[in-house]
């Protein structure tokens, strides 16, 4: 489609450069084989990006596209991706030479396979050492400093809860004089619930 444009702005610039719909809608069937019913679809898919230029003029629509803006439009693209590689190269180049700058002292060898070794050792006897430590947790002042919080805030809730109960068991006994018992046996509040000491 786009050559419909070309073509008759090299070969009759000053006679027709800008088109209608209907004329588009003609000339691309014959010349260029497209469907007719695709005409317009694949018109306005240019227009939207921007390889086709339209402008309203009165009640008509006019397309047009001049091969300049299609050459400055590439070249600035070929400009862009350009600077795209350069940067890559770059960034590729400074990556090598901190990899080879990271390889520095880092050589195989003997020196280097010893400390390897001694330090998966050392690693080893620190995970024993940590599993004997967590044998032995229990007895850990911390540990059992932070259980005991953990108790008191679970007495603290245990204790709340077991007021809400008593207030909407007093209040259900107020409001509708049932009885306590069969208020228990409805929801399944056991007898001697009591608050935690």
């Amino acid at each position: 489609m786009m050559e419909i444009f070309f073509e008759t702005f090299l070969l009759c610039f000053a006679q027709k450069d800008v088109f209608q719909l209907k004329d588009i809608e003609k000339i691309a069937p014959k010349e260029k084989g497209i469907t007719s019913m695709s005409v317009k679809e694949i018109l306005q898919s240019l227009v939207d990006d921007g390889m086709v230029d339209t402008d309203r003029i009165g009640t008509s629509n006019y397309f047009w596209a001049f091969p300049s803006k299609a050459l400055h439009a590439r070249k600035r693209k070929l400009e862009e991706l350009e600077t795209q590689f350069s940067e890559s190269n770059q960034k590729k180049e400074a990556l090598q030479k901190s990899i080879e700058k990271s390889k520095i002292g880092r050589e195989d060898t003997a020196e280097r396979a010893a400390l390897i070794k001694e330090l998966a050792a050392l690693q080893q006897k620190k995970e024993q050492l940590k599993a004997e430590i967590d044998k032995y947790r229990e007895c850990d002042p911390d540990v059992i400093e932070e259980m005991r919080q953990t108790n008191k805030v679970a007495k603290e809730a245990a204790n709340r809860w077991t007021d809400n109960i008593f207030s909407i068991k007093s209040w259900a006994k107020r409001k509708f004089g049932f009885e306590e018992s069969r208020i228990d046996k409805s929801f399944g509040i056991p007898e001697d619930l009591d608050y935690i000491d």
